[in-house]
């Protein structure tokens, strides 16, 4: 039979767009932080290492339309990744990218904070 191939639904959750490592630019990763809330964010996922959130777990204090983009912003900045799993979009810092792109900026911003 020709045409479109199936979808199978045992793929892994795909990544929603993020710049390549190369690709993130400095102003943009200080001006994504900057923010108290995109902060907050940040030094939430600072301290829980390694581990993946769902948005809905960091009770922010701002609007769900607000809430989305404050995660955009810090997605497209390239400090956090974020996949679609299930009913949830889980949120992780890319904590190794961005030490190797930019060494100590992340620790000296969540110190300062």
């Amino acid at each position: 039979m020709g045409g479109m191939a199936a979808t199978d639904v045992t793929t892994p959750a795909a990544h929603l767009a993020e710049p390549r490592p190369a690709d993130m630019r400095l102003e943009a990763v200080l001006a994504a932080l900057s923010d108290p809330v995109r902060l907050s964010i940040v030094r939430t996922l600072a301290a829980t290492e390694g581990e993946s959130r769902s948005c809905g777990s960091f009770g922010l204090t701002v609007s769900k339309s607000t809430a989305s983009h404050h995660f955009r912003v810090l997605r497209e900045s390239g400090i956090i990744r974020q996949r679609d799993e299930g009913r949830h979009r889980m949120t992780e810092l890319r904590r190794p990218e961005l030490d190797a792109r930019f060494p100590g900026l992340l620790d000296s911003v969540i110190a300062a904070a």
